[in-house]
């Protein structure tokens, strides 16, 4: 589903209109994946179809703009996350670009220092991905950034430091606006 898939997902007109609500009422709001397509969409900015579906273990890379904020200092200058996307963002207005990989310019945006909007996965655990894996394998076919399940399962090993990273990246937002 995409953020644009409203008549056959009717929920997302409101589920938009409540995060542009939470902002506004200057809320901590995270959103990974979808969710940070819906924050995007509902600070104004375009989400369509990435050129490339991304899914797997792919690098990360932290943008020159990330070290001038708090949760952006956070994230390694270059890591592993995990992937499961095939639409983008482009960068809202008033917000701070973090991260981008190869297959996907816009990876993660800061807004107003307690929006954080991630593409990739990093809270993701063995038994959430073995689930995309079984629900959503027709999605894993031959493709430039598509991994096979095996290769999938063989990144495991980079799920601890990926939540290690998302629970520093909770911490700071937290400490910062709470």
């Amino acid at each position: 589903m995409g953020v644009y898939d409203e008549q056959e997902y009717p929920w997302l007109k409101a589920e938009k209109a409540y995060i542009r609500k939470a902002i506004h009422n200057k809320k901590i709001v995270v959103g990974i994946c979808l969710g940070a397509q819906l924050i995007a969409a509902a600070l104004g900015a375009k989400v369509y179809q990435n050129s490339f579906k991304e899914i797997g273990w792919f690098p990360v890379y932290k943008t020159p703009l990330a070290k001038n904020t708090s949760l952006g200092e956070i994230l390694p200058k270059r890591f592993m996350a995990f992937h499961w996307h095939g639409d983008t963002f482009d960068i809202p207005k008033g917000a701070v670009h973090l991260a981008e990989s190869k297959a996907c310019k816009n990876q993660a945006f800061v807004y107003l220092n307690r929006v954080i909007a991630l593409q990739f996965h990093l809270e993701s655990t063995q038994s959430s991905i073995e689930s995309l894996i079984r629900n959503c394998r027709d999605e894993v076919i031959s493709a430039p950034f598509i991994q096979t399940a095996d290769q999938i399962r063989k990144g495991y090993h980079q799920i601890e430091s990926l939540n290690t990273i998302m629970a520093e990246l909770m911490n700071r937002i937290i400490l910062r606006n709470g």
